[in-house]
């Protein structure tokens, strides 16, 4: 239904889109350290991967980021070896890209756990849901392989629906489109035991997002990494 009001309302679409492009602040990466080794015990291997969420827009420094949220939480248990391999505007084909090439660079990596944000630059292209649900399928198939993650979290794509800066119908219209990508991505990992489906975060609301209502705020930072870290040390202490 929402592709047949697509073809119908597409010149409005587009018109909303450059203007959103034109007059929302363009945020930059959050700054800091994207490796490190923080905490003392049984040491533990994360990686953070993805898009401009993963990279900690929204937030000034990667201590407030997603990176640096789960680094913490997990230090409590763990010595933590952590890195981030994200990068503003990245959709899951040059996701994919870029991390065959860290692999290859690394071919010894061996990862006890990492975190996937992506979707929300997909979901912004013509590509269709069934065909980013294979180049998920694609980045499964190479962390648990060449990476051998133990255990890889895949965050659902954020309700774009509920995002600030979008004007109706365009935010009605993504939201719909994040709904599709979400069922495609729950309907697959049902079937995938080497991965596991994490919600965004419960505090998406204006007031909790970042300046430029399209980014995450320091609240959904630390809901999003603190549930992500109790994911993984649920299936750390279990495995």
């Amino acid at each position: 239904m929402h592709y047949l009001i697509l073809i119908l309302l597409a010149p409005l679409f587009i018109f909303q889109a450059k203007r959103v492009k034109k007059n929302t602040p363009r945020l930059p990466e959050a700054k800091g350290e994207r490796a490190g080794v923080t905490g003392n015990g049984e040491q533990l291997s994360v990686l953070i991967f993805g898009d401009s969420a993963a990279a900690g827009v929204g937030v000034s420094c990667q201590s407030q980021a997603l990176s640096g949220v789960v680094a913490e939480a997990l230090a409590k248990q763990y010595q933590v070896s952590w890195q981030l391999w994200a990068k503003s505007g990245y959709n899951t084909a040059r996701a994919l890209t870029m991390l065959q090439k860290k692999l290859d660079s690394k071919p010894r990596l061996r990862l006890d756990a990492a975190i996937v944000s992506l979707g929300v630059n997909d979901v912004l292209s013509p590509l269709s849901a069934k065909t980013w649900l294979k180049q998920q399928q694609a980045l499964v198939e190479l962390m648990s392989t060449d990476a051998q993650c133990k255990t890889l979290v895949l965050t659902r794509v954020p309700p774009m629906g509920e995002f600030p800066v979008l004007p109706q119908p365009l935010r009605w219209f993504l939201g719909k489109r994040s709904q599709e990508f979400n069922r495609q991505l729950e309907r697959y990992v049902k079937t995938e035991a080497r991965c596991v489906l994490l919600e965004f975060g419960q505090q998406l609301d204006g007031s909790a997002m970042a300046s430029d209502g399209f980014h995450p705020g320091p609240l959904i930072y630390q809901d999003w990494g603190q549930t992500a870290a109790k994911v993984i040390l649920q299936h750390t202490t279990t495995s």
